[in-house]
């Protein structure tokens, strides 16, 4: 069995630490260097929850693609749910790694892996790293379908294609517009809306599109319209689990480690449930006569 070290740098091969961003917060978090390691887990999210699961699995590593102390502490107490989280990990002798940007911007990352899941063809970064010589590492992906399709039916796709969750796909644009070309990016992408709009794309799939500067968007792409697809956040970058669990397990095939490497099927998405408002169409709601009662914003 290989010890944690090993399998630690294996790990830096595929999403260098170096290559996050700088607020970043990447990298082994709790574990013993020389601690053998025979089963790992993949998750987006390091909660209790997870950490229960890896402790039910009887997991030696867990890694997840969101950090657990993103912007520092003072305290690791059990009292504070992070604190509580490293004494489980610590008690059952479970590691715990973070691969967050650096996996975002690997060659294949995040965003590859949102894209293969709902079947569309990669063309290049939306955002490249330029330190990449054949330039194929960076933010996002700019993608192609294999044939056109509205905006509605790719909503419907990515419903179907990614994780259930109460958000489902949330559009902005025209329903109906055709698509041809499309960016995708995993987790919260409205920092990108330049570089997509720079890519001459039909449409945009991310998600935590924010209200202000999906607004902001919408009203500067009017010349070319532009569809917004916003995704629940954890959807978009669970697919990255999977694709980093077959990358891991490729590794031990080839290093003869014979891990058992799994992935959670937890859904750690925060909203759990969704009330559907009543569905007002805008011309009829501006002609409609003072004493109608047809739902909308009140007066």
């Amino acid at each position: 069995m290989p010890r944690l070290s090993e399998v630690i740098a294996a790990l830096e091969t595929l999403w260098p630490a170096e290559r996050a961003e700088s607020w970043d917060a990447v990298g082994t978090v709790v574990g013993d260097p020389d601690q053998e390691v025979t089963r790992v887990l993949f998750a987006v999210d390091p909660v209790q929850e997870i950490v229960d699961e890896a402790v039910k699995l009887g997991a030696d590593l867990l890694v997840t693609h969101h950090p657990l102390y993103l912007r520092g502490t003072t305290t690791v107490a059990a009292s504070t749910f992070k604190g509580r989280v490293v004494h489980t990990l610590i008690k059952n002798d479970i590691a715990l790694h973070v691969a967050h940007t650096n996996a975002d911007r690997a060659d294949p990352g995040v965003s590859d892996a949102l894209a293969g899941a709902l079947d569309l063809r990669v063309v290049r970064p939306l955002v490249p790293d330029t330190t990449d010589p054949k330039g194929r590492r960076g933010l996002g992906r700019v993608c192609e379908l294999d044939h056109p399709m509205t905006v509605r039916a790719l909503a419907a796709r990515a419903a179907e294609r990614l994780p259930a969750t109460v958000q489902g796909i949330r559009v902005a644009g025209d329903p109906e517009a055709p698509v041809r070309t499309i960016a995708v990016s995993g987790g919260s992408g409205d920092s990108l809306f330049d570089e997509v709009r720079a890519a001459g794309v039909d449409a945009f799939l991310t998600a935590d599109l924010r209200h202000h500067p999906a607004s902001e968007f919408a009203a500067a792409s009017t010349r070319s319209p532009l569809a917004l697809l916003d995704a629940a956040h954890w959807a978009t970058e669970w697919p990255w689990c999977q694709l980093a669990a077959t990358q891991l397990d490729e590794i031990s095939d080839r290093h003869g480690w014979g891990l058992r490497v799994h992935v959670s099927p937890t859904v750690t998405d925060p909203w759990t449930a969704h009330a559907a408002s009543a569905t007002v169409q805008p011309e009829s709601a501006s002609r409609a006569p003072s004493d109608s009662h047809t739902p909308g914003a009140p007066n």
